[in-house]
């Protein structure tokens, strides 16, 4: 009788959990819905549900001129971070995975702080360093701040590909007579290269949507979500709904791609790794 009691209360408690995650869903992503539907509607923003479907707001998004120049700066600050981030970060995991020095644990925390700080502290911050620098505002700055920002994204996903790297890979390379260079460029680098995918994708994804940093480091020239932001104070247009489902595609886009390199990584195991110089030593 005591265990029939007890058993209750969670099968009772189902029904309630299934509609508050479908109302918790339906808050979260309804509103994605309805931007991408009023992006083909013909009538503009007015009216729900749409009466009549159009692809004119496309032809007018593909046709506007500053719209695709804040598209490019985006990019070029993007593929700019991305290197600068990779390079950073894997230069910070290499350190916590392979190094022993005083204060380790005080540079783990610091690494990763960038991902717990609100993005107006982190851009207030840089903005403070670029004046005192005498650095003038442009889409230079937007790439050092996205790239010094998101240099902990980088840092836990390379940390993460490190410790799945069986060292005695290294130890027969430079028992072989390969330097630590050689052994860098040609073991652990590549060993490394879903790891580096992964975070590339992730951190231009970042990248591409950032506007707290963005706001603070913007110089003459726009990237695309404060392009946005700029026209939705003039009110929202059918044409911003338009870019805006065309950003939310590609950027579920990269992600699915990010976390199906990433969970192909994880899958990894060391006796994969250390089978794959041999088979490369049999094909030669």
């Amino acid at each position: 009788m005591t265990r029939a009691t007890s058993s209750a209360p969670p099968n009772s408690r189902a029904p309630i959990l299934t509609a508050c995650a479908i109302l918790i869903f339906a808050f979260i992503y309804l509103p994605i819905v309805v931007l991408i539907v009023y992006s083909f509607n013909r009538d503009g923003v007015g009216g729900f549900p749409p009466q009549h479907l159009t692809l004119d707001w496309y032809r007018q998004l593909f046709a506007d001129g500053a719209i695709w120049d804040a598209v490019l700066n985006s990019v070029i600050v993007a593929a700019a971070s991305v290197a600068l981030a990779l390079t950073l970060g894997l230069l910070a995991a290499l350190a916590l995975d392979r190094a022993d020095f005083p204060g380790k644990a005080l540079f783990r925390r610091l690494v990763l702080l960038p991902l717990i700080l609100p993005g107006i502290i982190t851009g207030l911050s840089l903005l403070m360093f670029a004046v005192f620098v005498h650095l003038p505002l442009s889409l230079g700055t937007i790439f050092l701040g996205h790239g010094t920002a998101l240099i902990s994204v980088a840092t836990t996903e390379l940390f993460a590909g490190l410790q799945k790297i069986d060292r005695a890979q290294e130890e027969a390379s430079l028992d072989l007579g390969a330097t630590p260079w050689q052994t860098f460029w040609r073991v652990m680098l590549p060993s490394l290269k879903l790891p580096l995918i992964a975070a590339g994708l992730l951190i231009f994804t970042l990248s591409m949507d950032e506007i707290a940093v963005t706001f603070f480091l913007i110089g003459r020239d726009n990237t695309l979500p404060l392009e946005i932001w700029g026209r939705l104070r003039r009110g929202i247009t059918p044409e911003i709904n338009a870019i805006s489902t065309l950003i939310f595609a590609l950027s579920v886009a990269l992600i699915v791609i990010w976390y199906r390199i990433r969970t192909r990584g994880l899958g990894t195991e060391p006796q994969d790794l250390l089978e794959q110089p041999k088979t490369q030593e049999q094909a030669a």
